[in-house]
């Protein structure tokens, strides 16, 4: 997988994570990145700027890490964690909106995000340059099936608190204590209904605006931050 940037590329080389190749760009200058290079063994190839300008929509920096692909957590990973926070994507499909949430999650301390393999984003370099380091210290499990998941989520324990604005109750009124699974719906649909049958609570966000939805990535934070906070 050939992933972009400056910061992911102090994350990785920093993690000491299996990189195959790294292109950098002539005179580039990072001196951090460039010492992190030569305490390496890691094989390098030097491209002029006309090697690179095929790689400009990925907004580069000047240097690409070719490495391993992205290795997915087993959902028993987090099942029996005291007081497990996890979050459940729901058919998400903007890389954008993954790599914010991730970082979120890495920020507040969420014990794993649950995305499904079908229909779905999944973990590439634009998710991995949008969460800014942090899915290296995020787990992530990938599932066949979600509901399936959730089910197996309750039977170790876990309440599942889905979002949406109708039959709902202020987020805020519920109660985030032991094990916790809050799931967010896609971008343009919201959570499918298969999904919504399985949740135990569905939490809203007052809307006071004119505007009736928030960018997924917006409500998973203010959800997840609620459910951190409960924690505490």
């Amino acid at each position: 997988m050939l992933v972009y940037g400056r910061n992911v590329a102090k994350e990785i080389l920093k993690n000491n994570q299996k990189v195959y190749k790294i292109m950098i760009e002539e005179n580039f200058n990072d001196k951090e990145i460039n010492s992190l290079i030569e305490n390496s063994n890691i094989k390098v190839e030097h491209l002029s700027k006309r090697d690179f300008f095929k790689f400009d929509k990925f907004s580069h920096q000047g240097i690409i890490l070719d490495i391993e692909e992205f290795l997915y957590a087993n959902i028993e990973s987090f099942l029996n964690i005291e007081d497990a926070k996890v979050v459940i994507l729901d058919h998400l499909e903007d890389p954008h909106n993954l790599g914010a949430i991730i970082r979120t999650s890495e920020a507040a301390g969420i014990d794993g995000i649950i995305i499904p393999k079908d229909r779905s984003v999944e973990v590439n370099s634009t998710v991995m340059k949008t969460s800014a380091g942090a899915l290296n210290h995020v787990s992530i499990s990938q599932v066949t099936n979600l509901r399936e998941a959730i089910k197996e989520l309750k039977e170790n324990g876990f309440w599942i608190i889905g979002t949406d604005m109708e039959n709902s109750v202020d987020y805020k009124e519920l109660d985030y204590s032991g094990k916790i699974a809050i799931v967010i719906g896609s971008e343009g649909k919201g959570m499918s209904d298969i999904i919504k049958k399985e949740c135990d609570f569905i939490a809203s966000i007052p809307m006071h605006g004119k505007v009736n939805s928030l960018n997924a990535s917006v409500a998973a934070a203010i959800m997840i931050y609620e459910a951190i906070r409960n924690r505490k």
